[in-house]
């Protein structure tokens, strides 16, 4: 057997070089399908499950509206991939440039695929781009420790458009932009009077447990009040499948209110942390996913305000 030459092995070096690269691109895909649900509305919806590096960060919902001046895009994804990968779906469908991507509030899924668009596109409510300006490093960090390898290249991009409440004409299209708060402090809906799609963020889930990290749980059920009253005929969540009615966000209302109620009789009967984390979410709601880590996450992020306000209470019940 002939002894390769020097050339022949580094050319087979770099034809192997090459295909691991393929296969690792290919393991990289997110598989975006826009899906229409409207005239020129399209949603791609994420994975009802946790962050991870099987599902890259692909838990969220994106959508897009194609406008006969240009593409408004709703929210960029978790990641840089995610974000070219969108760019991409949304030229299969459409010729036309994006003019504008929202960010609905400062979660890493909703932001992080900034990247891939023109930074003179980006808009987001203050407070959003407050909070991608003071939490965005840290959240982008845990991220790569939570999705890995589909993070490569991802940077925090925080938008320079501020945006306010009130109507917004774009290509034809009757938008009205909605400032709430209540999961985040700054909590952005859109409604498309056009064609009665509600994109509504984070502020509703659907067979899904909703995440708290920033949540006042108050505020967030007047959002849903505010929300269920605009007569909107489909309504897209921040994370599960799109719907033609309010049941999302009857559902949403009944989690926080049970968790609510939960939290303040623990904190009442002065139960501590570990036998709060024992306690089972009724019947109702175990069929959401990631019910049980969501429940472990919110008692962590709420329950030691709701013992701060039991032991500031005169006469509070206790054990």
């Amino acid at each position: 057997m002939s002894i390769l030459s020097r050339a022949s092995r580094s050319a087979i070096a770099l034809f192997t070089l090459g295909w691991a690269l393929l296969l690792a691109a290919a393991d990289m895909d997110y598989g975006l399908q826009p899906v229409a649900i409207a005239d020129g509305t399209w949603v791609l919806v994420g994975r009802s499950e946790d962050f991870s590096t099987t599902n890259g960060g692909n838990i969220v919902n994106t959508g897009f509206i194609v406008t006969s001046a240009g593409v408004l895009v709703i929210d960029s994804g978790p990641s840089r991939a995610y974000g070219e990968q969108l760019k991409r779906a949304i030229a299969r469908v459409t010729d036309k440039p994006v003019t504008m991507v929202v960010n609905t509030h400062h979660h890493p899924d909703h932001f992080l695929g900034n990247q891939a668009f023109a930074p003179e596109s980006l808009a987001a409510l203050p407070g959003t781009i407050s909070g991608i300006h003071s939490e965005g490093g840290t959240f982008n960090e845990n991220m790569y420790r939570l999705a890995g390898d589909w993070m490569a290249g991802t940077d925090v991009q925080a938008p320079a458009k501020p945006l306010t409440a009130g109507p917004l004409e774009l290509g034809g299209h009757h938008l009205e932009l909605i400032a709430l708060d209540g999961h985040t402090g700054a909590d952005l809906a859109i409604l498309d009077r056009s064609t009665g799609v509600l994109f509504a963020g984070d502020l509703v889930f659907n067979d899904r447990a909703p995440t708290t990290p920033h949540a006042n749980l108050a505020a967030w059920q007047k959002a849903l009040n505010r929300l269920e009253g605009l007569g909107f005929k489909q309504v897209v969540p921040g994370h599960g499948p799109v719907a033609r009615d309010t049941a999302p966000i009857r559902q949403t209302r009944a989690w926080l209110s049970w968790l609510d109620g939960n939290l303040r009789q623990a904190a009442e009967d002065g139960l501590d942390m570990t036998e709060v984390l024992a306690i089972q979410p009724p019947a109702e709601f175990r069929r959401l996913a990631v019910v049980e880590a969501e429940y472990r996450r919110s008692v962590g992020q709420l329950y030691p305000a709701y013992e701060q306000q039991a032991l500031s209470r005169p006469g509070r019940n206790t054990r």
